[in-house]
């Protein structure tokens, strides 16, 4: 570390008195899974849930933060580990601050995901396995990728000719290839709320 970074971590105010404030535990919902499998909708589902229960909770899309923090970055397996090292130092200051998390990327490989987990601590970090297998990822092709990657408009396309590892452990799995979208978020929904409340 430079000589002239002089962090004062010490003593600023605790994340302690943040949640106790807030009445509510700071973590990170990490959701991982193919495009297309249901993390955004799903996210965006909780959030609202969330807030009907007066949680404060932060959502970070991969689509949203392409278009600004990481705008700069590619989609080679540098651009992709590095859009999720800024992901996972961009939550963890939400958790330092009681926010509950909800982080919604592709985040393809263990290695990647294993990372974003050492950033924000184990403690903090739930990943969530959004499951759906590529065919009916493919169906669906909400943004029209997998169309333009069979054809070859897309290079190193998840899933595709880029691998995709699927969850080993998750906090929770969600399988959109046969539950409906509500389903799957009232799940989300039961499995998480006792965690956040639970401070």
């Amino acid at each position: 570390m430079s000589s002239n970074i002089h962090p004062i971590f010490d003593s600023i105010l605790s994340r302690e008195k943040k949640e106790e404030l807030l009445g509510q535990k700071g973590l990170v919902l990490w959701m991982t899974g193919l495009s297309g499998s249901g993390k955004s909708t799903l996210a965006k589902g909780l959030e609202a849930k969330l807030y009907e229960k007066g949680i404060l909770t932060k959502l970070l899309d991969g689509d949203n933060l392409r278009t600004g923090l990481n705008k700069d970055l590619g989609f080679s397996e540098e651009g992709r580990e590095e859009n999720i090292r800024r992901v996972a130092e961009t939550a963890r200051l939400f958790v330092n601050c009681g926010v509950v998390t909800i982080c919604s990327f592709v985040s393809p490989t263990i290695g990647i995901r294993e990372m974003a987990k050492t950033i924000i601590g184990p403690d903090d970090f739930y990943e969530v396995y959004v499951n759906a297998s590529f065919k009916t990822c493919a169906e669906r092709d909400v943004k029209g990728l997998y169309k333009k990657a069979m054809n070859g408009e897309i290079k190193d396309f998840t899933g595709l000719d880029a691998p995709f590892e699927p969850s080993v452990s998750p906090f929770i799995e969600l399988n959109t290839d046969n539950e409906s979208v509500d389903d799957s978020l009232d799940t989300l929904f039961r499995a998480v709320l006792p965690v956040i409340k639970n401070n």
